[in-house]
């Protein structure tokens, strides 16, 4: 009776594994591999900082002037003739740049920047062609600026004035 008393006192004591001390009691001689160096995690942040949107929209802004002055394109705000406040400009409407007359087909914000909107003016042409026509909404004026889809990226274009 003792044998099996003390056979099963041994299985529950040892149910659950050898303990640390037993397990590693005889490795006072061996000598393990060194561990690995660890490998530092690139910081994301660094990466997207770069690429943020107001600093990339900056940088294609400075190439563009760049490429103007190249060019002899003058990018100064346009001469505005308005009929009406420009956030009342809607589908279907009108408006004439240098001449040329387009038809609005959206009116949207584009980016909300908390202290203000970028506003964006989607036209056409009589030939299909798209455009945008994009502002902040607190200095329209200063601020206006006209782009052309080409492929799949709208270029910047001079505009020397913009009636509706």
């Amino acid at each position: 009776m003792k044998d099996k008393k003390a056979k099963k006192k041994e299985e529950e004591e040892y149910s659950g594994g050898a303990s640390l001390d037993d397990a590693f009691a005889d490795d006072e001689g061996v000598e393990y591999a060194p561990s690995k160096p660890r490998k530092e995690k690139k910081d994301k942040t660094k990466v997207l900082s770069t690429f943020k949107g107001e600093e990339l929209e900056e940088e294609i802004e400075e190439a563009e002037e760049a490429v103007g002055k190249i060019n002899n394109v003058d990018y100064d705000p346009p001469k505005i003739k308005a009929s009406k406040a420009i956030t009342k400009i809607k589908k279907g409407d009108r408006i004439k740049i240098d001449g040329k007359e387009y038809v609005v087909d959206n009116h949207y914000v584009l980016i909300d920047h908390k202290t203000t909107k970028e506003m964006a003016i989607e036209v056409y042409d009589k030939n299909d062609k798209d455009y945008q026509i994009r502002y902040f909404d607190d200095q329209f004026e200063s601020t206006l600026q006209f782009y052309e889809l080409q492929e799949i990226m709208f270029i910047r274009k001079p505009m020397k004035s913009i009636e509706w």
